[in-house]
């Protein structure tokens, strides 16, 4: 077999590749020989069907079979061969130098990239941190107690107040036509809980049991319901029962119906804080490694294999129509979802994964074995029965590979911080929480 390599433009190659067409034949009359042993055909027994019938019926189809498997064959030596990484499938065409007695086949293709990274130390990444406070745990608390609240009727005299649980008949039009969704009786809300938007809060508030009122709300350009965003609405609104909200206490009691162990307040409070750690500790490392992904990629100098890049986004793309049928949309997986819409995505994601896989490459950054068995610890010690959960990691190799990419990620993360120009920042719980 005569290989030759030809760079075309940037990482695509073109390997020129020449196939005897005896050897093809002869694999083909092989397949169809054995295919006659066990085809089943009206008029015939079973493996006595006549070579030229199986030929004449299962010929085209074998022979695309095994050119198929034999070009494919031929490449993989090749490349192997030429020591190249090949990025994507080959596109493969026969060109018309077959000649005495061989077939000439054209495999255009591309190659990962050589990546560049230059020096980490000129690298700037913010490395944040922040602490479990005694104001957090209380605030935690506090919604723990939200949702274990409790409501008994008010009396009939007194106006609807913050935290009551309101039952309200409502109706609403835009230019004095009822729309969908703007109707309710026995609706139910607990005021300033912001299930309602503020002028409907702001019109409930302050009202007594049986009293009616009406009002303008002025709907969001962007409100969910578009037949109505970013118009004004007249509603009309009846209360119908208001219900005093009852928190439990913060005490033994509370302790033992959250299932703590050690059923005290102190004990309710320190399993608080080291629930509140952990999560913390999620969150302080993935906002870190993201800043040091970043860091890195701005390092990095390397050509993007287009292959890899549409393959990327194929994957978001059929990820987007799962995302869609599952939330009930009818002929999701034809949804027609443009390319361009991923595109810069997955090219990050292509550009982060090469220059990842060269640093962990280049500096020996590979999970190690202990390093996998800490991490499935970790994350199993939340749960009530740890050995189960590490177990069920190291059963499946799909799990595994996603604790060992983790890992890996982690070792880069601590590895370009080593390096890099790190600047620190204190943030407060709720900034890092999302909480207002």
């Amino acid at each position: 077999m005569a290989v030759t390599v030809e760079t075309l433009e940037k990482l695509e190659r073109k390997i020129t590749l020449t196939l005897p067409v005896g050897a093809i034949q002869s694999e083909v009359d092989s397949r169809l020989r054995k295919l006659a042993r066990t085809v089943k055909m009206d008029g015939f027994r079973p493996g006595k069907v006549p070579m030229n019938v199986v030929a004449q019926r299962y010929g085209y189809s074998v022979h695309y079979e095994v050119m198929n498997d034999k070009v494919g064959e031929a490449f993989a030596v090749a490349a192997n061969e030429a020591k190249l990484r090949v990025a994507g499938q080959p596109k493969i065409t026969e060109t018309d130098a077959s000649v005495d007695g061989q077939m000439a086949f054209d495999a255009v293709f591309e190659v990962f990239p050589e990546v560049k990274i230059s020096d980490l130390a000129t690298a700037e990444v913010e490395k944040i941190s922040t602490e479990v406070t005694d104001a957090a745990i209380d605030k935690t608390i506090e919604i723990l107690r939200k949702q274990r609240r409790t409501f008994s009727q008010r009396a009939q005299d007194l106006a609807a107040q913050e935290t009551d649980r309101v039952t309200v008949d409502f109706e609403g039009k835009t230019d004095g036509e009822p729309f969908a969704g703007g109707k309710a009786d026995d609706f139910q809300f607990i005021v300033g809980d912001g299930q309602m938007l503020k002028e409907f809060e702001d019109a409930v508030r302050g009202m007594k049991f049986g009293e009616s009122k009406t009002f303008q709300l002025a709907f969001p350009a962007d409100y969910h319901g578009k037949d109505v965003a970013g118009k004004t609405a007249d509603f009309m609104v009846t209360l119908k029962k208001i219900e005093a909200a009852h928190l439990p206490e913060v005490d033994a009691a509370l302790a033992k119906a959250l299932g703590i162990a050690d059923a005290t307040v102190e004990g309710l409070r320190n399993d608080i804080r080291k629930n509140l750690e952990r999560e913390v500790k999620y969150r302080l490392l993935s906002r870190n490694k993201q800043s040091v992904m970043d860091a890195l990629v701005s390092k990095a100098e390397l050509e993007l294999p287009r292959s890899s890049v549409q393959a990327e986004v194929d994957r978001m793309i059929e990820g987007a129509r799962a995302d869609l049928k599952q939330r009930g949309i009818k002929d999701a997986d034809k949804a027609p979802i443009p390319d361009d819409m991923f595109r810069p995505q997955a090219e990050r994601r292509v550009r982060l994964g090469l220059v990842v896989a060269e640093l962990v490459r280049s500096n020996a950054l590979q999970a190690k074995p202990e390093q996998l068995k800490a991490h499935i610890e970790e994350l199993a010690a939340s749960y009530e029965k740890p050995a189960e959960v590490v177990r069920w990691y190291y059963s499946d190799n799909r799990r595994m590979a996603e604790v060992e990419a983790i890992v890996i990620e982690n070792n880069v993360t601590d590895f370009v911080l080593s390096k890099a120009t790190v600047t620190a920042k204190v943030v407060t719980f709720d900034e890092l929480m999302g909480q207002n």
